[in-house]
């Protein structure tokens, strides 16, 4: 598998970067200067941003378990990987944005918590991981 392929066989390729609906003025709950990649926890949503203004957003997430908590606080993008594998919980992470350690924004079931992780859908993940560099700005609120 390549990084342009379908994540699923017979399914649409992954759509290029844009706001949900453009007709309407979207906003995202980030003021932090610089910030590119907004991180909701308390409505686990998500946006991509540039110069204050969202570029791709709300997608939905999921983030860390009690006990594994996602910690809010302002992060830069360490790598980037289209295929990681973590030896820690044995499990794919596809398109994975590092940005705090050894969290990750990165495919995975939304309707579960994570061990700190932020877990997103094939188009949200394939969004990040495209729009995102090393040294971009994450902001994690509440």
């Amino acid at each position: 598998m390549t990084p342009g392929d379908s994540l699923w066989p017979g399914g649409p390729a992954l759509p290029g970067l844009a706001v949900v609906n453009p007709q309407q003025s979207v906003s995202a709950p980030c003021t932090t200067p610089g910030t590119r990649a907004c991180l909701q926890l308390s409505s686990n949503l998500a946006w991509l941003m540039d110069n204050g203004k969202v570029t791709f957003g709300p997608t939905p997430i999921s983030h860390g378990r009690p006990g594994f908590e996602t910690p809010p606080g302002v992060f830069h993008v360490a790598s980037k990987d289209w295929y990681h594998w973590s030896t820690m919980h044995h499990a794919e992470m596809r398109y994975a944005v590092f940005f705090n350690g050894d969290i990750a924004t990165h495919i995975g079931p939304i309707q579960e918590k994570s061990h700190g992780c932020i877990r997103m859908t094939p188009d949200g993940a394939r969004a990040f991981y495209d729009y995102l560099r090393p040294g971009d700005q994450f902001e994690v609120v509440r």
